[in-house]
């Protein structure tokens, strides 16, 4: 699995010298954000499941720097926020949406409908609950991903020592 990420991860050298990531560029040299360890993978997971649910544009510009700010694998963090993509993301959302509506216990709106014209029209109604189910989901995934990770890579090392 480790050589499979490695062959497919983008090289860092093109990354700092590439336009348009000037910005991040002095960040990039950083061992952490290339790595594929238990930590900087670990944190991978909780970095691009955090912001593949936050009900933003451009996912990854947001996952990017804090990669750099957690010293997370910065190619499967950018890559993580595609969970939510053009096609995952209505039922994504309107799960979020109807999460955040339990828990603040309004009532959702039965007349949904799947469209960006509706959504702009009833902004003002379900913004709150979206945005506590997108918080809530995007949390919990973060937490998740981590701690997930990182018992795979303790089970993997308990089994390996235990090898007869």
């Amino acid at each position: 699995m480790k050589k499979l990420l490695k062959r497919y991860s983008p090289n860092p050298e093109e990354l700092k010298n590439h336009k348009h990531l000037g910005w991040l560029s002095e960040h990039l040299h950083e061992r952490s954000l290339w790595n594929f360890n238990r930590r900087s993978i670990s944190k991978a997971f909780a970095v691009g499941l955090f912001c593949a649910f936050v009900p933003v544009p451009f996912q990854m510009i947001l996952a990017a720097p804090a990669a750099v700010i957690f010293s997370a694998n910065l190619p499967l963090s950018v890559a993580l926020v595609w969970i939510t993509n053009p096609i995952t993301m209505p039922p994504i959302y309107y799960g979020c949406y109807k999460l955040g509506a339990w828990i603040l216990g309004v009532k959702i709106q039965q007349d949904f409908i799947m469209s960006l014209d509706y959504v702009w029209e009833t902004f003002g109604v379900i913004w709150q609950p979206f945005l506590l189910g997108c918080l809530i989901v995007s949390a919990v995934s973060a937490f998740t991903g981590y701690w997930a990770v990182q018992s795979i890579y303790r089970f993997r090392a308990y089994k390996r020592m235990n090898r007869p």
